[in-house]
């Protein structure tokens, strides 16, 4: 009898082009936007305010950026992850449309790249995923990489490849989810920071400050709000069995408590543009307290435009330790408290 529940793929599942696509489309809506906050707490003027969108150039204000990656990532999850040891990491992601809420996103990937692991027990995956709206429109691209479990450990698959992917994606591939701006309407006494693209230096680095302890129910509210039903994040009973021995929170959650913790700071870098790379260095756990810190890698005009600038930031997230000291790296190695290393273009007015 054919089984009719999902395992899950696993690695010598997977073959080099194929294309997946996902089930089930999600339109969002205002409540989740508003759970969103809720769950993070984001201060972002054009993401909160409507009016303020619209003074400075927006229909209305968008959804999040990072809750358009977490809605289109969570479609994936089922054919790409559900049996993932770890993900591992991301490049080469685009923000190409703003998504309002009323809109109907969906997902479909390309296997570009397989690696079996020298144990022979796990293999890594390599997908660009690519989210749409309900008019065909792409709202968002990205490449991730995922390590997988085999089902069979003496499996062989029929073809490895590691594709080679940019370290940063270029200046002008930015923008496209961001209309012109009218930075004369930018009111900064609302936007919560007087510092624009000028304002920012070329290594300048900042201690973000606050700092937000993460609760088991809140990390597992928010992974099901993004339809993830990858087991680690949930299932306790099969965890414990694990190396961890409990429930791992989402590596999105912790991009999203950063990136919040980022307005102190970076108050008026309003939208994300592009993420040029990230890497979740170690996992978190309930009852952690993350904390972050930037700095600033690049910052360029985009061509063609007045109105708005790029920064290129590169932010860590850290667990149970404050960052005043910009903790990183000693030598090769990353310090123990660091969970997170991200890169990200950010646009801010001029």
């Amino acid at each position: 009898m054919t089984s009719k529940t999902n395992r899950g793929r696993f690695f010598e599942d997977f073959r080099l082009g194929e294309t997946i696509r996902h089930a089930t489309p999600r339109t969002v809506s205002e409540g989740d936007v508003a759970l969103y906050a809720a769950l993070y707490g984001p201060r972002f003027v054009v993401q909160s305010s409507d009016a303020f969108a619209r003074a400075v150039g927006y229909r209305r204000a968008p959804v999040d950026d990072l809750l358009v990656f977490h809605f289109v990532f969570g479609k994936t999850v089922p054919d790409i992850s559900l049996n993932a040891v770890a993900n591992l990491g991301y490049a080469a992601g685009r923000f190409l449309a703003p998504v309002v809420p009323g809109d109907t996103l969906s997902t479909v990937s390309e296997v570009i790249g397989l690696k079996e692991n020298s144990n022979r027990q796990t293999g890594v995956v390599y997908v660009r995923s690519t989210g749409y709206n309900q008019d065909g429109v792409e709202v968002l691209d990205y490449v991730r990489w995922v390590m997988v479990r085999k089902a069979d450990p003496a499996s062989v698959i029929a073809e490895e490849h590691v594709p080679t992917l940019p370290r940063v994606v270029a200046p002008d591939a930015l923008g496209d989810a961001c209309p012109i701006i009218d930075r004369d309407a930018w009111d900064e006494s609302l936007s919560g920071s007087p510092f624009r693209w000028d304002d920012y230096e070329i290594g300048e680095t900042i201690d973000h400050v606050d700092a937000m302890t993460v609760e088991e129910a809140e990390h597992q509210l928010a992974t099901r709000l993004y339809q993830n039903t990858a087991r680690v994040h949930f299932d306790q009973l099969s965890q414990s069995q694990s190396r961890h021995g409990r429930r791992l929170i989402y590596g999105g959650h912790v991009i999203s408590l950063a990136r919040a913790l980022s307005f102190n700071g970076l108050g008026n870098a309003f939208h994300i543009a592009a993420i040029n790379g990230g890497r979740h260095v170690a996992p978190l756990f309930a009852g952690g307290t993350v904390s972050a810190w930037s700095e600033i890698l690049d910052k360029q005009p985009l061509p063609g435009r007045d109105d708005v600038g790029a920064l290129r930031v590169r932010t860590v997230a850290t667990k149970d330790r404050p960052c005043a000291d910009f903790p990183l790296k000693t030598g090769e190695e990353y310090d123990p408290s660091v969970i997170l290393d991200l890169d990200l273009w950010l646009l801010i007015p001029r």
